[in-house]
C-alpha cells in the first residue's frame, strides 16, 4: 500500500499533467471553433454597400504602444478606413494601465496621458463616433480614491474630445446609458465595475445619478429592453458573463505547477500541490474581479435573469485579455479583451470561439437587418492587412431595420 502511494499515485498524476500540459501546448494561440462553425469560410456576408452601422469593440488597450507602432491600433485605421461615417469605436475599459489615469506629479501619469491621447486621437481623426467605458484599473482596481481616478479619465477624455457621449455612464453610475447609433440600434451602456466596486462607488442625486437604490437600475434595464424588442439592442460593458479564461477560473497547468511564473516568467520553481492552492481559490471563491467572488456573481445572476427574457441580445465585454464568442438561450456574449495584451484561454466548454491573440471583435449590421460578427486579429506578417479568424452571422430580422 505505501509503495502504491509513494510511486503509483504521482506517477498517475504526473502522466496526467503532463498530457494535459501537451494538450493545452497543441491549441494555445490558434483557434478554436465548435463543430457547426467550421466551415465560416464558406459564409460570405452581405455586400459592403448594405452596411448600415459597423462597431468595433476595443477592450483592454491600456498597454498601447505611443509611438505609431501599435499593431493594435493599425488594425482600428484599417476598419475605419473601410467602414468611414459608418462606424462606432467601443472602448469597452482598461483603457490605462496599471492604474488608470493618475493626478499630476505620479510617475504613472506621462505614460498614462500619452496613451489615453493616443485613442482620443484615434476618434477625433475619424469621421465616424467612439465612446470610452471604464473597467477596473480605470478604478484604480478598487483602492482607495478609485472612483477619483475614473472621475479624472472621464473628465480628460471629455475636454480633449468634446463630444457629448464620449464617456459612459457619466459620473461613474450604474447606468443604463443609452445610445441610439442608426436606425432599428440600440447600445446599451453598464458600468459594471459599480457593482464589484470596494471603495466608493456613486448613488443617488448626490452623485448626479437618477435614482437612489440599486435596485431600480435592474427595473430601468428590464424596461429599457422591454420597450426595444423591435431594434436590435448592444450591451456594452467591461466585465464578461462568461468566459473560458483567468477570470473564469480557468488556469494552465503551467500556472498549477509554476505558480511563480505569475509574479515572473522565468521563476520555473515547481511547487505542484501548493501552486494549485492559489488557482483553486481563484475558482471556487475568486478576487474582486472574478466570476466566483460573491459580488461578481450576484452582479451575473441578476443580469442573466433579465437577459434571458429575451432574444437576439449581444452582450460584449473585455476584462479577460483574449478573443471569446458564445452563444447561450439565444443570445450572444462576447468577449473582447485582446487590445494590447494577452492570456489564456480554455477551449471548449459552452465557448463556440476562442482565441488567445491580438486584436478585436467587429459588429456588421446591414439594411437587410443581418448581424454579422468579425474577429480581426494582428497578422503574422509586418504590413499585411487584418487576419479573419472567424466570422458567424448572429441575427436575422425579414423586415429591414431602415424601413422599420
Amino acid at each position: 500500500m505505501l509503495i502504491y502511494f509513494l510511486v503509483i499515485v504521482p506517477t498517475l498524476l504526473f502522466t496526467f499533467l503532463a498530457f494535459s500540459y501537451w494538450q493545452e501546448r497543441k491549441y494555445r494561440r490558434k483557434p478554436f471553433y465548435r463543430l457547426s462553425d467550421l466551415g465560416w469560410k464558406r459564409l460570405p456576408p452581405p455586400p459592403a454597400a448594405d452596411l448600415q452601422q459597423s462597431v468595433a469593440l476595443l477592450g483592454d488597450v491600456g498597454a498601447i504602444a505611443t509611438d505609431g507602432s501599435d499593431p493594435v491600433m493599425h488594425l482600428v485605421q484599417e476598419w475605419q478606413q473601410e467602414v468611414a461615417a459608418k462606424g462606432t469605436m467601443i472602448f469597452l475599459g482598461d483603457n490605462l494601465y496599471p492604474i488608470g489615469l493618475p493626478d499630476v506629479g505620479h510617475r504613472h501619469r506621462p505614460m498614462a496621458e500619452a496613451r489615453l491621447n493616443t485613442l482620443i486621437q484615434s476618434i477625433k481623426q475619424y469621421p465616424g463616433s467612439g465612446v470610452f467605458i471604464s473597467g477596473n484599473h480605470d478604478w484604480f482596481k478598487g483602492r482607495k480614491g478609485g472612483y477619483d481616478q475614473m472621475l479624472r479619465q472621464e473628465r480628460y477624455v471629455e475636454e480633449h474630445l468634446g463630444q457629448e457621449k464620449s464617456y459612459m455612464p457619466h459620473n461613474g453610475c450604474p447606468g443604463p446609458s443609452t445610445w441610439q447609433l442608426a436606425d432599428g440600434l440600440l447600445l446599451v451602456i453598464i458600468n459594471t465595475q459599480w457593482f464589484v466596486q470596494r471603495g466608493e462607488k456613486p448613488l443617488g442625486r448626490k452623485y448626479e445619478c437618477p435614482y437612489d437604490d440599486i435596485e431600480e437600475f435592474f427595473i430601468r434595464l428590464n424596461r429599457v429592453l422591454k420597450r426595444n424588442t423591435h431594434q436590435r439592442v448592444l450591451i456594452a460593458a467591461h466585465h464578461p458573463l462568461y468566459s473560458n479564461a483567468q477570470h473564469g477560473g480557468k488556469f494552465t497547468v503551467k500556472q498549477h505547477i509554476f505558480p511563480l511564473t505569475a509574479m515572473h516568467k522565468r521563476i520555473y520553481i515547481p511547487l505542484p500541490i501548493f501552486g494549485s492552492l492559489y488557482p483553486f481559490y481563484r475558482k471556487l471563491f475568486g478576487a474582486y474581479e472574478d466570476m466566483s467572488h460573491r459580488k461578481y456573481k450576484r452582479m451575473r445572476k441578476r443580469l442573466l435573469r433579465i437577459f434571458h427574457r429575451y432574444s437576439n441580445l449581444i452582450y460584449v465585454g473585455g476584462h479577460d485579455h483574449n478573443l471569446q464568442h458564445f452563444e447561450v438561450r439565444g443570445n450572444h456574449y462576447i468577449v473582447s479583451g485582446a487590445g494590447s495584451k494577452t492570456a489564456f484561454v480554455k477551449k471548449g466548454g459552452r465557448a463556440t470561439f476562442t482565441l488567445e491573440q491580438l486584436g478585436f471583435f467587429v459588429l456588421n449590421y446591414y439594411s437587410n437587418g443581418e448581424v454579422w460578427m468579425e474577429c480581426r486579429t494582428v497578422p503574422a506578417e509586418a504590413g499585411a492587412g487584418a487576419d479573419v479568424m472567424f466570422r458567424k452571422k448572429l441575427a436575422s430580422v425579414r423586415t429591414p431595420l431602415a424601413a422599420q
